[in-house]
């Protein structure tokens, strides 16, 4: 891999080197390199682009690592993957997408993540996706992820997207069974005339399971974002929607949150609270000796972290 292959894989998963455990890197479409272990094991899909990630049955404290780099301008690159994530195990998967494009055409990743969540196990995904490049072309990355939960699985999903992403659709599906738990956090930073969506949709089918969806963002310049969160609750269950947002100058956020109960024992709530820095916030810091502009950055990574 080259320079800027392996800075956006810092970028993106924190590698300054080859990682520990069972790890896959995909640079301009093509497999960089790859690890298998005892527990964990990698195979390319044979009928389209992509990979299984099979984990043993009590599988404990090991790692994935799953990362995708670009820095051809004008690539399009489509993968599919499925985890299969065997019951008691515990594990966490470090996903994410890095785009470099310095040409005058758009650079594209769209990944499907598919996750079979078995009974008992515990799965923390982190995912990052990152854009840089002083080419004219567009950044456009567009993430699947399909979540099915059986009895007692707990998932927490950690998404981040703060920088040089142009345009992004973000769908998130999910179906819950009995106790099962789905956490998912998100954080976007959107600039210039960037697009952002997020789009979830959470079945809450088993009795006694839950789901929290959280997102924090904020629109700078002429930027918009849109943050959908749909709970269907068909069972007895516990769903809640959370949508904090700050918009700065002359950003659009628009959080649509939508809640049906299905079962006269599901609890659902939803949350949205859009607005701009409050200014006593920036009074307060500029008497601690900073400028307007260092005040505003240092309530904007406040609210991300």
């Amino acid at each position: 891999m080259d320079a800027i292959q392996k800075s956006l894989l810092e970028q993106v998963a924190g590698l300054h080197q080859v990682p520990e455990g069972a790890y896959n890197i995909r640079a301009n479409g093509q497999k960089a390199g790859r690890n298998t272990t005892a527990n964990i094991d990698i195979v390319t899909k044979t009928d389209k682009d992509g990979i299984d990630i099979h984990i043993r049955p009590g599988t404990k404290n090991e790692s994935v690592h799953i990362p995708v780099v670009l820095s051809m301008s004008g690539l399009k690159d489509m993968v599919y993957n499925d985890f299969f994530i065997g019951e008691d195990s515990d594990v966490t998967i470090i996903a994410g997408c890095g785009i470099h494009n310095c040409g005058v055409q758009n650079s594209e990743h769209s990944g499907i993540h598919t996750f079979h969540v078995g009974k008992n196990a515990r799965v923390r995904y982190v995912e990052r996706h990152y854009g840089e490049g002083d080419g004219s072309g567009e950044n456009i990355m567009n993430p699947t992820t399909i979540v099915e939960m059986e009895e007692g699985g707990y998932m927490e999903m950690e998404t981040t997207q703060i920088k040089g992403v142009d345009s992004t659709v973000r769908t998130t599906t999910a179906r819950l069974g009995p106790r099962a738990t789905l956490i998912i956090k998100e954080k976007v930073m959107t600039h210039g005339k960037q697009l952002a969506k997020s789009d979830f949709t959470v079945d809450l089918d088993g009795e006694g399971c839950h789901t929290n969806v959280i997102s924090r963002s904020v629109a700078r310049d002429q930027s918009r974002q849109i943050f959908l969160a749909r709970i269907n609750g068909n069972a007895a269950c516990y769903g809640h929607s959370e949508c904090d947002a700050i918009i700065m100058d002359e950003g659009v956020v628009s959080a649509i949150p939508e809640v049906t109960a299905n079962c006269l024992d599901a609890q659902l709530v939803h949350e949205a609270a859009i607005g701009k820095i409050a200014g006593e916030q920036l009074t307060k810091l500029m008497t601690l000796g900073l400028t307007e502009k260092e005040a505003e950055e240092q309530i904007v990574n406040g609210f991300l972290k």
